[in-house]
C-alpha cells in the first residue's frame, strides 16, 4: 500500500497517510503516458501557420521571357516556388491539431502519473491546505518548510481564489483543483503538494 507524509500549514509532519492502491500502486503505462502527453502538446497547438501557394502570391501572370533561343531555362510564371519570392510549394494552412483519447486510455495516463509521483516519494499531503489571505511571500516560505525547491503542482479540493494568486508569482509553481488533474500537469511538475481534501476526491472521482 502507498503512502504519503501529512504535514501541516506549519510545515511540520504530523504523520502519514495511505493512498488508494487503485489510484496511486499500479504499474506506470510509459505508452499510455506518452499518448496523453503527445496529446496534451497538440491540444495546444493554434494551428495557425500560414503560407502563400503559388496561386496566391501577388504577381504577374506574364512569361518572363520567351521560350526558346535566350539560354536561360524555360520560364512560364514569376511567382513558381522555385524563384526568389514565389510562392510556396505544399504551403501550411490553419488547421486544427487537436484531438481525443480515449477515456479509459485518459485515466490509465493519469493513474500512471500518480502512481510515478508515488513511487519517487514527491507528493505531500497538507492536512487543511488554506491560506488567510494574498500573501506570495508567505506560501513561498511554506513551501521551503516542506522543502519543495523549483518545480510543484499544488492541489486544492476547489479553485482556491487566495491561494492561486499567493502562488502564482512564485516560479515553476501551478495550482490546480482536483477535479481538473492532468498527465502532463503530474509528470513536468517536481513535488506535487495535495489537501487532504482534495486527495479524498481524487480518490473519489478517479477510483
Amino acid at each position: 500500500m502507498p503512502k504519503a507524509n501529512v504535514f501541516n500549514m506549519a510545515g511540520e509532519k504530523i504523520g502519514e497517510i495511505e493512498l488508494s492502491e487503485a489510484i496511486f500502486g499500479i504499474e506506470p503505462n510509459k505508452s499510455v503516458l506518452h499518448d496523453s502527453v503527445k496529446n496534451h502538446l497538440a491540444n495546444l497547438r493554434q494551428g495557425t501557420q500560414s503560407a502563400l501557394t503559388k496561386g496566391e502570391v501577388s504577381y504577374t501572370t506574364r512569361k518572363p521571357w520567351r521560350q526558346k533561343g535566350t539560354g536561360r531555362a524555360r520560364a512560364g510564371y514569376a511567382g513558381s516556388p522555385v524563384w526568389y519570392h514565389g510562392g510556396v510549394a505544399f504551403a501550411p494552412k490553419p488547421r486544427d491539431y487537436s484531438y481525443s483519447l480515449n477515456k479509459k486510455v485518459r485515466r490509465l495516463a493519469l493513474k500512471s502519473a500518480l502512481s510515478a509521483k508515488a513511487a519517487e516519494d514527491e507528493i505531500l499531503v497538507i492536512d487543511g491546505l488554506k491560506v488567510e489571505e494574498i500573501k506570495t511571500k508567505a506560501f513561498a516560505a511554506f513551501l521551503k518548510k516542506l522543502g519543495v525547491e523549483g518545480k510543484a503542482l499544488v492541489v486544492t479540493e476547489n479553485a482556491d481564489e487566495k491561494l492561486i494568486k499567493s502562488a502564482r508569482n512564485i516560479a515553476g509553481v501551478k495550482t490546480t483543483p482536483a477535479t481538473i488533474l492532468s498527465p502532463y500537469m503530474i509528470l513536468t511538475s517536481g513535488k506535487m503538494v495535495v489537501d487532504k481534501a482534495a486527495l479524498a476526491k481524487i480518490e473519489e472521482v478517479f477510483a
